[in-house]
């Protein structure tokens, strides 16, 4: 099966167990790590279910899943002020900030777009579980600092394919955990 995926050395993948879990701090500390060494891209991917679907954090929700009018639409951050994920990592260093919403059954589709969309030697910090059923990355980290009954469904479909997995709240580490997946991941295969 993996042998059928997408194979991305050049991509760290950064799964999380459950909502608010530091992803986008994570991403940001590798970012701010690595940017003078390499080109970095980073990518956050919000995978919806369907088309016109409920939220899937309950309530009405931000719009995000119900305002989607093709399979999937990539957009560039432009702006490093505010306080979204996306402008966050570009704060952080990234050259090139997405954020690709996605449906369920179109990620192979939306990946392969936002690869033509970006330079063949970047390295590339993307935040997603579900993505890692499509691709097979250098890295594949999970954070994990929920319950085991409030893991959510797309954690727990990729968990058993982690690389590395970051138990707790890491925050008041994220230097050591940085320093940890650069050993782990090595990105030398990225030409400068």
């Amino acid at each position: 099966m993996e042998d059928k995926l997408i194979y991305l050395p050049q991509m760290l993948l950064i799964g999380s167990s459950g909502r608010n879990s530091g992803k986008t701090t994570l991403a940001a500390s590798l970012i701010r790590h690595w940017k003078d060494k390499f080109p970095i891209t980073a990518l956050k991917i919000t995978t919806i279910e369907e088309k016109d679907g409920k939220c899937p954090r309950g309530g009405r929700g931000c719009g995000v899943c119900t305002n989607i009018k093709e399979n999937f639409e990539l957009i560039e951050e432009k702006t490093s002020d505010s306080n979204k994920d996306t402008s966050l990592l570009l704060a952080a260093g990234a050259e090139r900030v997405y954020w690709l919403k996605v449906l369920k059954t179109h990620i192979k589709e939306g990946i392969e777009y936002f690869l033509t969309e970006i330079p063949e030697n970047n390295l590339i910090i993307c935040e997603s579980n579900s993505l890692r059923n499509i691709v097979r990355p250098g890295v594949f980290i999970m954070l994990k600092n929920t319950q085991n009954s409030n893991i959510k469904k797309s954690a727990s479909e990729v968990m058993d394919k982690a690389d590395f997995i970051v138990e707790g709240d890491f925050r008041d580490n994220i230097d050591k955990v940085t320093e940890e997946i650069n050993h782990y991941f090595p990105p030398e295969h990225i030409e400068n």
